[in-house]
This record gives C-alpha cells, structure tokens and sequence, in this order.
C-alpha cells in the first residue's frame, strides 16, 4: 500500500500531540529532526516527506507515545523513526526552533545549514521511481549557502566528516551550482 506523504501541518499536528502526551506524563522529549522533515517544516522546500527522521530522548517513551500518535492520527507506525543515527556525524551542529511551536512537552533543535548541507552530500542519493533522493534537497541547500568555490563547500564537508572526502557525484552537483552562481 503507498504510503500518504506527511505535510507541514499533519507532521505539527503530530509532533505537537507528541508533546502533549509527554507533558501529561511530565516529560520533556528531545526530538532532534533531520532530512525531510526539516525541509518541510523550516525551510518550506518541499510539500511534504515520507517520515519523520529523527532522534528522540528518551527513546523508549518516545516510541511508545509516538505509538499512540500514530494510531490517534492514523499515520504509518514508523512516522517517527530513527533511521538516520546511521548517517549522523559525532561532530554536530544543531539549532533549537521556537519552543511555542509544538507546545509543552518537547524541545525541538534541527541541524544547522551547513551539518545539513553535509549530511545531504555524504548521503547523495539519486533518483529512483518513488524516491526522489538527495540531489534536490542538495541544491535548495548549495543555492541558500552560495559558496564560492568547490573547496569551501569540501570545507564544510570535512568539518562534520573528516577525513572522507566527497563523492563524484556530490561534487558535480557543487560544481553544477558554483557555475550557476557565477552567471
């Protein structure tokens, strides 16, 4: 069965009953968001995404209560998941968004651009039928960024990943940007 993609308002909606329920319990999650979520959510680059990438504090409580969410709003069960620790850099950079925007029970903090931007190259996924990979996420963020030179951008890239250098493919597409800048 297909999946329904999760827009803004339904991933708020989501996330606020998330913190709802923790603060009926007199918790306070750390939900720290990644991927498409946070292009939905903050930067409004996409419509919408398939889940919630995210690491959550406690872990065990969070998934029992993002049970409930799920079935409360009839959501896959895996909305919230934490699939991407695997992609995660020790060295991270993140920024906490409003408190107010998901009510009590929850802080929110989503990567900074730049650990954003690297963690989208590292990945640089292509596009396959049903998956629309990293490539255009990667250019909203290169395009935001505007960095003079494929170096800077290896820069960022080492800062968060040292020592591993960029794919060819992550490299053509900061090429690719770089070159539309200059015009």
């Amino acid at each position: 069965m297909p999946y329904e993609q999760l827009s803004k308002t339904r991933i708020t909606r989501a996330l606020r009953r998330l913190g709802e329920l923790a603060h009926a319990e007199k918790l306070t999650l750390e939900v720290a968001l990644y991927g498409g979520a946070v292009f939905t959510l903050v930067y409004g680059s996409r419509d919408a995404t398939k889940d919630v990438d995210a690491l959550v504090r406690p872990s065990k409580e969070a998934q029992r209560l993002a049970a409930v969410v799920a079935r409360e709003q009839g959501l896959p069960t895996d909305w919230l998941n934490d699939q991407v620790k695997q992609f995660l850099s020790p060295k991270e950079e993140k920024r906490q968004l409003d408190g107010d925007a998901f009510g009590p029970g929850l802080r929110v903090s989503v990567p900074t651009v730049a650990y954003l931007l690297a963690l989208k190259l590292r990945a640089c996924r292509p596009r396959l039928p049903g998956y629309a990979g990293d490539e255009e996420d990667i250019l909203f963020l290169l395009r935001k960024t505007k960095p003079k030179s494929v170096a800077a951008v290896e820069r960022i890239y080492e800062k968060f990943f040292p020592g591993d250098a960029l794919s060819e493919r992550a490299e053509a597409l900061v090429e690719q940007v770089i070159k539309e800048l200059k015009s």
